[in-house]
């Protein structure tokens, strides 16, 4: 089934609309309405109008172009609206409710009916038990969540298990400053899963990576092609673990308990895995922002030792290879600042100083450095060398990711000079090295291709 209907509507259809504050199909409604084409209000009890719009009793009513419907009546009753949009041509539909598959041998049964409808009338469904997605470049909000309008677009797309986690990773990125192209929760995956989202956002030109949060599937395979396959870059957040089973089952129906299996596979098709949202969401902007590297070489330059240290530490656990600048590096770097602290690799300067810009740009200009990454604590004498990186970034055409400590207040308005530079910027030393170890992974895909799928990965049942 073709998915376009669904994430790049022409019309909406709000089943089970309501005028009452508070009920889905009122707070579904008030989204709907900010989306620029035909929003109609669907319910057969009601008479009226509700946000400017008359009710309509049925799909099958409407006399307009529509080709997604927001369902949000109970669970028992929603097979047969499917069959009814299948009627009224609605191409696709989000179901909000709960009380399928997840919910035990009667859900199942239900959800069976469901997916039968579906595939009968040609519909492809989001979830069940799905709170939707957004997109918000284009004002369009199919969820019922509120206060979302502040969410910023951008060129990340989330595709979530949960909708919860979605939205978790979509206010960490507003509060960040980060915008996002889509968000996306796919619920029990009735007949839209991983697949589905993967294939439709790699192909969108808004989209520079795709943030996954997986808890579980029985197309483990079908998943794992779908992100080898994706021209967009994709970085994965694999929950389970610990023993989760029954309350990861009970939430959207996921078969867990195969965490190790699923870390080999993503690693085995080059995919690169985080293990918190934060870091979901610092990967993403990374591999989104930065041109993609040539190999995993990364060359470091730091203003301290410790922080240095400290992100040494933690890329050569994810792989990375540290190499040896260029002897013509080198003497350039001890040319600019003799006696340096330390002009291998890592070049460490020992605190920040008005040459420190020349000296990250030596280093990036090496032909042994793929990625760089720089740590400097801010000091207002010095600053930082936009100046210098400004011209460097387009020179080398390598990632250049940046991490820097400081008063909150100076670093919203001086970091942000760098970000408009697509240098992606961090707050803490972990949180880079964990972010260039996502492009690490990445660059060792695309070097060799079929080796990252040369071995059967099982994950099918």
């Amino acid at each position: 089934m073709s998915v376009t209907n669904l994430f790049d509507p022409s019309g909406i259809a709000v089943v089970g609309a309501s005028d009452t504050p508070g009920k889905i199909g009122y707070e579904a409604m008030r989204n709907a309405i900010e989306f620029d084409g035909p929003v109609y209000p669907v319910n057969p009890s009601a008479s009226g109008t509700v946000f400017g719009r008359e009710f309509v009793p049925s799909v099958t009513e409407i006399d307009g172009d529509v080709d997604l419907a927001l369902i949000c009546v109970p669970a028992q009753v929603v097979p047969d609206v499917v069959a009814e949009c299948s009627e009224a041509d609605i191409g696709a539909a989000i179901i909000f409710a709960g009380g399928f598959s997840e919910a035990g041998p009667e859900g199942q049964e239900l959800q069976d009916r469901l997916v039968a409808a579906a595939e009968e009338g040609g519909v492809s469904l989001l979830g069940p038990n799905t709170s939707g997605f957004l997109e918000p470049s284009r004002d369009l909000y199919a969820t019922f969540a509120s206060d979302i309008e502040g969410i910023p677009a951008g060129n990340l797309a989330i595709i979530a298990q949960s909708g919860g986690l979605a939205y978790a990773v979509a206010f960490q990125a507003e509060n960040a400053g980060v915008g996002i192209s889509a968000m996306v929760g796919l619920g029990n995956r009735a007949t839209v899963g991983f697949r589905e989202a993967i294939d439709y956002f790699d192909g969108d030109e808004r989209t520079d990576a795709i943030l996954l949060h997986v808890e579980g599937t029985d197309r483990g395979r079908e998943l794992l092609e779908a992100c080898r396959e994706s021209e967009t870059p994709v970085v994965a957040y694999n929950v389970g673990e610990q023993d989760v089973g029954d309350f990861a089952e009970s939430h959207t129906g996921a078969l867990t308990g195969e965490h190790e299996l699923y870390e080999a596979g993503f690693a085995q098709y080059g995919v690169p895995t985080v293990r918190s949202s934060p870091e979901l969401l610092d990967a993403g902007k990374a591999l989104a922002d930065c041109p993609e590297p040539d190999g995993p070489n990364v060359g470091i330059v730091t203003a301290q030792a410790g922080p240095g240290i400290a992100i040494t530490d933690r890329l050569k656990a994810a792989g990375a290879t540290l190499p040896s600048l260029t002897e013509e590096t080198q003497a350039v770097v001890e040319e600019i600042l003799p006696g340096i602290t330390f002009s291998a690799n890592p070049v460490d300067t020992g605190r920040p100083m008005p040459e420190f810009g020349e000296v990250v740009a030596a280093v990036a200009r090496d032909d042994n450095v793929d990625i760089v990454l720089v740590y400097e604590l801010y000091e207002g004498s010095v600053g930082y060398p936009t100046d210098v990186l400004e011209g460097v970034v387009d020179e080398v055409d390598k990632p250049i990711v940046f991490a820097s400590g400081g008063p909150e207040a100076i670093l919203d308005e001086e970091l942000a000079e760098l970000e408009e530079l697509r240098i992606p910027t961090y707050r803490a030393p972990e949180r880079a090295a964990d972010a260039v170890g996502a492009l690490v992974r990445y660059a060792k895909r695309n070097r060799n291709p079929d080796a990252v799928a040369a071995e059967e990965v099982n994950a099918d049942d």
